[in-house]
């Protein structure tokens, strides 16, 4: 992998992560237009590790509400009559959501580094969740907000997410297609869902890092690695600042018609053998 090749892959991991139209998606079909083979340990490793950018950049996004969350959360752990506040149920709700997700890409780790990152997987995701995604822009009332999430909305916001293990179904589509559908607002399912990227995205980071370490310096090589985790981080700051400017005042039927324009040109090369699956 050269230097540009990273810096472009860590500029689109940022842009992608928190848009609904799946940053693995993204990043595994410009692997494979780069000429990586995009099941290779080290690729698979570094598409992971390079999300750990995005993460920090909706840490430094989020700070105030962390630093009002965090704290009336571990009041309320150890002091009952803390537990009716908004903040320790909204605290207690993200930890339960991601918990779905920790299980399933342990139980699946094999499929979702092997047979998922086929990019016929990724044109299939990318238009049949579409469908998904229309269906809950439609049908959503929008009338609950931030303070009205419960543990139950994000359990299942957070069962959904498991979906986006397949590339090409977003996680961010995925969480945020299920939060429509809890009749939450769109500011406050993508905020909702940017939460719960934090610990299911660093966990991911984190394992990765450290299981694939050897491969990552033999293949892609740490300089690559840490500079697309750099630029992600820069670019993914900007975009999630946009992301929630838009969806207040926009429905997500521009990412829907994008997902659907990318996934069917994407079964174009693929049918044509223009590109190979993997």
């Amino acid at each position: 992998m050269s230097i540009v090749e990273a810096v472009i892959l860590g500029a689109v991991e940022g842009v992608t992560e928190f848009l609904p139209v799946s940053s693995t998606g993204h990043l595994t079909i410009l692997e494979k237009l780069f000429g990586h083979t995009i099941d290779d340990p080290d690729i698979t490793a570094f598409t992971v590790i390079i999300q750990s950018g995005a993460v920090l950049a909706t840490i430094l996004f989020l700070r105030k509400d962390i630093a009002r969350v965090v704290p009336a959360f571990f009041r309320g752990l150890f002091n009952k009559a803390y537990r009716d506040h908004p903040d320790f149920r909204f605290g207690w709700a993200v930890l339960l959501g991601s918990i779905p997700i920790v299980i399933a890409a342990l139980l699946f780790k094999d499929a979702i580094e092997t047979t998922l990152r086929s990019l016929w997987f990724v044109a299939g995701a990318l238009i049949l969740w579409s469908g998904v995604m229309a269906f809950a822009d439609h049908a959503a009332t929008q009338v609950r907000g931030e303070k009205d999430v419960t543990w139950k909305d994000t359990l299942i916001i957070g069962t959904v997410q498991c979906m986006a293990l397949i590339p090409g179904i977003s996680r961010s589509g995925a969480t945020m297609s299920a939060g429509l559908l809890r009749d939450l607002d769109r500011v406050t399912v993508t905020k909702l869902s940017f939460f719960l990227s934090i610990p299911a995205l660093t966990g991911a980071s984190i394992l990765q890092g450290v299981g694939e370490a050897d491969r990552i310096s033999s293949g892609v090589g740490w300089t690559n690695t840490i500079v697309a985790t750099v630029v992600s981080f820069v670019v993914a700051y900007a975009s999630v600042t946009w992301l929630l400017k838009f969806v207040s005042k926009h429905s997500y039927s521009i990412f829907i018609f994008y997902r659907l324009a990318l996934g069917s040109l994407l079964l174009l090369l693929l049918a044509t053998g223009t590109i190979s699956a993997k």
